[in-house]
């Protein structure tokens, strides 16, 4: 029995597919091995640090019959304060206004309309200090300047604050090694980070709110003691990787 023979360009087609087939069978094989998953994962980090500044408001309340007295009285005390501020507070303090206002003050009686009997002038600075050991001090001094109400003293962190940093580095190293171990759960590899955010907070010890006095009963005190406490830093961060498995 004689069999057909094929020819060459047969041959080299069959020999052609057979290849393709391969390459695509491989390539499938190849894709169904090296499998990839987003997970998403979070870390956090919380240290307590001390406070590197001190934010305090300090307020002028004048009152006089005449709008023009009791602004002008503000305006000799409010310059008086700061300077006091700047004497006591150190080379780094720092002052801005806050709040200024001039309003009047009314008689209300029934049966009539009402009417002025004075005005009110209010002059708010805050003030951050750096070197803490001199909130004491900036108190009596602008209280015998003339600051007649010390609305609320906190202690604060910087954002320049290396402890900032290290929190949030600490964070992020929990939400890596997370990762890592489903990574090695799922027997394979963390290939690259897709996605990070973060965020923190710095919680203050509660502020403390004075209530008005006066500079005479300021001047009966040396110092007046402030103690500053810590502060606890909270850095959360979320970080979505794609995993080899």
């Amino acid at each position: 029995m004689r069999y057909p023979t094929l020819s060459s360009s047969r041959i080299n087609f069959i020999l052609v597919m057979g290849a393709c087939l391969s390459l695509f069978l491989f390539a499938g094989c190849a894709r169904k091995s090296n499998h990839t998953t987003k997970v998403t994962v979070a870390g956090e980090a919380v240290t307590r640090v001390e406070p590197d500044a001190a934010v305090l408001v300090l307020s002028v309340v004048t009152q006089s019959s005449q709008a023009i007295t009791a602004q002008q009285e503000n305006a000799r005390k409010s310059e008086a304060v700061t300077n006091a501020v700047k004497t006591n507070g150190g080379s780094n303090v720092e002052i801005k206004t806050s709040d200024y206002a001039l309003q009047p003050q009314y008689d209300y009686r029934e049966n009539s309309l009402p009417k002025i009997i004075g005005y009110n002038a209010r002059n708010s600075v805050i003030v951050t200090a750096t070197d803490l050991k001199n909130v004491g001090a900036i108190i009596d001094a602008a209280s015998t300047a003339g600051a007649n109400s010390v609305d609320s003293v906190s202690f604060v962190l910087r954002q320049t604050s290396p402890a900032r940093g290290q929190a949030l580095a600490d964070a992020t190293q929990q939400a890596m090694n997370k990762a890592r171990s489903i990574a090695q759960a799922l027997g394979g590899r963390v290939l690259r980070v897709i996605e990070e955010s973060e965020s923190a907070t710095v919680a203050n010890e509660p502020k403390m709110e004075y209530d008005s006095f006066s500079g005479t009963d300021m001047r009966k005190r040396s110092v007046t003691p402030i103690t500053a406490g810590q502060l606890s830093v909270k850095s959360n961060v979320q970080v979505i990787v794609e995993i080899e498995s």
